[in-house]
């Protein structure tokens, strides 16, 4: 195969700022032959800027001569999306979350191995220098772990994207908006089931799918090497209207313990993303920048004790793009066969985690268990 012919469902942010100048950059392995989008807006900024061909629906797009397509339309989307492509006989780039449940994922498993074409998710985390370094410093064993923190404080994206060259699409239709919200709605109440309140519902959907699913993904990488099993749910919770999510996820029988927070601090123009290992004589942490900063890079630190000394050794990996370094991984498998990265698999795992999360917080509380004992007695 010579240049992958892919087109880009949904010009948002991600694409705009990533997906379609990261294409565009990558033109000795990506032919871009058009971005769809509803809105009118987004569009005409794409050809404007970009002097892209483009369209106002997914069938419009998936009708020109493609290979593969990126897809980055709104997450409730993404299943119908997935299947339309694959369809079609293209291989797909899908942004995270693949879906909101690993049930509806399996379809597009089955559907992926129907036609036998690449479906990658876009956990670009996976692809930094910083992270594969990581790995390759974790034990054979996992034996002295005791510990994985994620820590995250993330203002969302404006502090990031402010000298980005974009436009925000403020045209699509509002039945549009309506029709994709209804299945949203829908979508999350098969995957964490009926009843659940605004805070659980619009914390699974940003703090938890949005934010959190990054690090999930990241630590069941980490836990994959190191030979650690899926763990037990011990705790989550969902706060500050849905802004905030944790979990605590009980690893190796008890030996060890997974804790995850993500908050968005709205009006503090700060971010922090810190995952570390801790093991007996060991701390092995990433801090990662904003994903929105381009080659900005991860800091790599690693601690270890002898006796009464503390060595530290910070190691700086390089400069590579992780949204660039994904489109590669995506290319190579599309046209060389290359081992897979960021599988439907590996996404049904991290779903099946954070919707656990999302249901053990929507259990009743053993208060509210014992007033209604006392009530029906």
């Amino acid at each position: 195969m010579g240049r992958i012919r892919i087109g880009v469902i949904g010009a948002g942010h991600i694409a705009q700022i990533e997906h379609v100048p990261n294409l565009l950059r990558l033109k000795d392995r990506f032919e871009v032959r058009g971005v769809c989008d509803p809105s009118k807006t987004a569009r005409a900024f794409i050809a404007e800027r970009y002097s892209i061909a483009t369209f106002e629906s997914v069938e419009q797009l998936l009708h020109q001569p493609l290979d593969a397509v990126v897809i980055a339309s709104p997450d409730a989307l993404h299943k119908e999306h997935v299947l339309k492509a694959l369809e079609r006989g293209l291989h797909v780039f899908c942004e995270k979350p693949l879906c909101y449940s690993s049930h509806d994922i399996k379809e597009l498993i089955a559907a992926r191995d129907k036609v036998e074409r690449v479906l990658q998710v876009g956990y670009m985390k996976r692809f930094d220098p910083a992270y594969e370094a990581a790995l390759d410093l974790l034990p054979k064993t996992p034996s002295t772990l005791r510990h994985v923190s994620v820590e995250v404080n993330d203002p969302d994206a404006w502090p990031f994207i402010r000298h980005h060259d974009w436009r925000k699409a403020e045209d699509v239709p509002k039945t549009l908006i309506a029709e994709v919200a209804e299945k949203q709605k829908a979508q999350v109440m098969r995957a964490i089931g009926p009843g659940a309140d605004q805070t659980t519902f619009r914390g699974f959907c940003t703090a938890y799918a949005s934010a959190l699913v990054h690090d999930v993904n990241a630590v069941h990488g980490m836990l994959d090497r190191l030979g650690v099993a899926e763990g037990e749910i011990v705790g989550a919770c969902l706060y500050a209207g849905g802004d905030g999510g944790h979990g605590s996820v009980r690893l190796l029988d008890g030996q060890a313990l997974l804790t995850m927070t993500h908050l968005t601090v709205p009006h503090l123009p700060d971010y922090r993303e810190r995952i570390t290992l801790y093991f007996d004589d060991a701390a092995i942490e990433l801090e990662f920048p904003s994903p929105w900063l381009n080659h900005h890079t991860t800091r790599l630190t690693v601690k270890r004790g002898s006796k009464h000394r503390l060595h530290v050794e910070d190691i700086r990996v390089g400069y590579a793009e992780a949204f660039i370094e994904e489109l590669k991984g995506f290319a190579d498998a599309v046209a060389q066969g290359k081992a897979r990265r960021n599988s439907a698999e590996e996404a049904a795992q991290d779903m099946d985690l954070l919707c656990g999360l999302a249901r053990w917080r929507s259990r009743p509380s053993p208060r509210e268990v014992s007033r209604k004992a006392y009530e029906t007695t």
